[in-house]
């Protein structure tokens, strides 16, 4: 069984922090299952957070996996084919990366791609992170589903909360087949460590974690260094080992 995990938020709130601080401790501590990390995020921070350099993306290639194809083709199955000549694999982990859907307008085509291929490629793995884009439309796509958890990250301010309660009642509403729904606080430091933790309770969250603000992940972020190669002591690290193990990867 493939254990599935999404980071989603508010932008600017830390999402990609965690997604790569979590794939950080999977790498380190559990030698035995098999990690998959995608980049769902037009935007494409992940790669960078996980000191990688990515030179083709599922958005590149996906008009030229399907040029000059006649029109009853299946042009879902022929570019699941051409997937893996953009997977990046590494020792410890392979790191899938969806890039910029081409083109303005509707992305329709762009999330059902997106949505087949979590469907059928994370399949092949025991641990899937997901980074998912800022805000919701992943979520009322139905492109993420059926999730075995699903990580809200919510800074200091009230827009960060409220978005994490509408990303969680909209989940209520479309009924997408997630376990467990929990948000994390980020960036807290010791003056609103109680308010935000108290106002997160009273909105019905259930806490997986309190993320201190760290000056040496912000160091490292502002230099544009991986974010993967943060030393043991860094809070932000210690903080994200406890969320792993809350939910237990």
């Amino acid at each position: 069984m493939t254990t599935k995990i999404a980071i989603t938020g508010k932008g600017g709130t830390g999402k990609t922090a965690l997604a790569a601080l979590l794939i950080r401790h999977i790498v380190r501590t559990d030698m035995d299952h098999v990690l998959l990390a995608v980049d769902a995020d037009s935007d494409t921070n992940l790669p960078e957070a996980l000191g990688e350099t990515v030179e083709m993306t599922v958005g590149d290639i996906r008009e030229t996996a399907i040029e000059g194809l006649p029109p009853d083709a299946d042009k879902m199955q022929v570019l699941e084919s051409k997937i893996y000549e953009v997977l990046i694999e590494k020792p410890r982990y392979d790191l899938l990366v969806m890039g910029r859907p081409d083109g303005p307008g509707c992305y329709c085509y762009a999330n059902n791609l997106l949505r087949g291929i979590m469907d059928k490629v994370t399949e092949n793995y025991d641990i899937v992170v997901i980074d998912t884009a800022a805000g919701m439309e992943h979520l009322s796509r139905r492109i993420i589903r059926n999730l075995d958890y699903l990580l809200v990250v919510t800074d200091g301010s009230r827009k960060g909360l409220s978005t994490a309660e509408r990303i969680r009642d909209l989940v209520g509403e479309l009924d997408l087949g997630f376990k467990q729904i929990y948000v994390v606080l980020n960036k807290v430091t010791p003056a609103n460590r109680d308010s935000l933790t108290k106002h997160a309770s009273e909105l019905g969250f259930a806490i997986a974690g309190t993320i201190p603000f760290d000056t040496m992940l912000a160091e490292y972020d502002l230099e544009g260094l991986a974010l993967v190669d943060l030393p043991d002591e860094s809070e932000a690290v210690v903080e994200t080992g406890r969320i792993a193990e809350l939910i237990g990867v």
